[in-house]
């Protein structure tokens, strides 16, 4: 578990280089609009609440990630991209 703003969760979902979201799914088998929905999408429709529980506060409020093996994967593509 992990609690981290909503606008620093955003921040990092806008830093991944084009395609991250899908490479990310494709290597956890979950629908692309899954992880979508992991950065503050809403679409639930077409893919899944990943355990983000939102709660108000400053800088977008508060979000309580039960698993963050995608966060976990995001942050390596970026660390990744930064050293090239």
């Amino acid at each position: 578990m992990k609690i981290i703003t909503f606008n620093e969760l955003r921040r990092i979902k806008n830093q991944l280089p084009e395609g991250s979201t899908h490479v990310i799914a494709d290597k956890l088998n979950l629908s692309v609009q899954t992880v979508r929905n992991y950065f503050g999408g809403t679409n639930y429709d077409a893919g899944e609440n990943m355990g983000l529980h939102i709660e108000p506060g400053p800088d977008g409020g508060y979000v309580t990630l039960d698993d963050t093996k995608i966060l976990d994967m995001a942050l390596e593509i970026l660390s990744d991209s930064e050293k090239k």
